[in-house]
């Protein structure tokens, strides 16, 4: 059901994740904008757009949101199932091109976290959801079957996630040839198909799929990062990190996907020879992100035709009388992300 937007917010700004920050965060503020160009339908019946909804938690304050369109009716609406969270737009017989603009100021305070502790504490009731499979992210099969099987028997949950962090490290890399976005953030086909070759979706993918085979509650996070931080257009710097809940700490973040393109960009053939970006990527660091959405698998967007689940939501989504426009494709679907960091 849709909700008006100054209802949401309200609500909206209760809202924090328990991701504590232990070291002097680097404090990043500015204004975030998106904006949206649906260049195919200015004839249309009917169009509608999805994009993912920015909440403040622990890392980020967000505030003085700003929704503009030509014409549309707009709401925010959320997925109670995949926890996705989105602004929804209509356009009746637009007549012209549909266009909306999206922005907000916002705080970006990542840090690394220096205490990272583990306690004989249970996992809390609301993160077991973290430990299932989902159609898209088995984790009964394949190389989570294999792999996950000395992983597992680890008491100690903390090593448990070390020991997939640094598999999926070694079994992984970044393949450049990947032209949808951040990849398809399929576990099982980045493993068996590509022999471990994928962007980021698909690496921290695998990293979720692990985690969770060997009993470890983790999810994705879905957004932007920014590295070296910088004002101007950073359509291109969507990308997909990993949370996984440590009883006496919370969520610890980890970045396998950014090890592998360090790698990559400093031609650096051996893990044993990246240790700096192992550690650097364990346990957060202080660059500039921005969390747009997490754990969005399986969402399946209201009043979409497409009844097909997403397998992860991050890009905007939109159909045109009923029909999915490419988000891979500029030339028909045209959005752009512009920062403006304070000075």
């Amino acid at each position: 059901m849709r909700k008006f937007l100054s209802v949401f917010l309200t609500l909206a700004l209760a809202v924090a994740l328990a991701v504590p920050a232990t070291a002097e965060p680097t404090a990043y503020k500015g204004k975030l904008t998106f904006d949206v160009n649906l260049k195919d339908a200015e004839k249309a019946e009917k169009a509608e757009l999805w994009l993912p909804y920015p909440l403040s938690d622990a890392n980020q304050t967000i505030t003085d949101m700003d929704i503009r369109s030509n014409g549309a009716k707009v709401g925010v609406e959320s997925n109670p199932d995949s926890g996705a969270v989105y602004l929804h737009a209509t356009w009746t017989k637009p007549g012209k091109t549909p266009k909306l603009t999206m922005s907000f100021n916002l705080d970006s305070h990542y840090a690394k976290n220096l205490k990272i502790e583990e306690t004989m504490d249970g996992f809390p009731a609301e993160v077991l959801k973290y430990l299932k499979g989902t159609p898209s992210l088995p984790i009964d099969r394949g190389f989570c079957a294999e792999a996950s099987a000395p992983i597992k028997d680890d008491p100690k949950i903390l090593d448990r996630a070390k020991k997939v962090y640094a598999w999926v490290i070694d079994n992984t890399f970044r393949d450049e040839s990947v032209k949808e976005g951040c990849g398809l953030g399929l576990p099982i086909r980045t493993v068996s198909e590509k022999n471990g070759g994928g962007k980021c979706a698909d690496i921290s993918a695998v990293f979720v799929a692990l985690a969770r085979a060997s009993g470890i509650p983790t999810r994705d996070v879905y957004g932007l990062r920014v590295d070296p931080a910088k004002s101007g257009e950073i359509t291109g710097n969507y990308h997909c990190w990993t949370e996984f809940y440590l009883p006496g700490t919370g969520w610890v973040m980890a970045d396998p996907a950014d090890v592998r393109k360090k790698m990559l960009g400093e031609k650096i053939e051996k893990v044993a020879d990246a240790q700096k970006w192992v550690d650097f990527f364990w346990g957060g660091d202080s660059l500039l992100r921005i969390a747009l959405n997490r754990d969005t698998r399986e969402t399946v967007l209201s009043d979409a035709t497409a009844k097909t689940p997403l397998t992860y939501f991050m890009y905007p989504y939109a159909e045109i009388d009923g029909k999915v426009v490419d988000w891979f494709s500029p030339k028909t679907f045209e959005f752009k992300v512009t920062l403006d960091l304070a000075k």
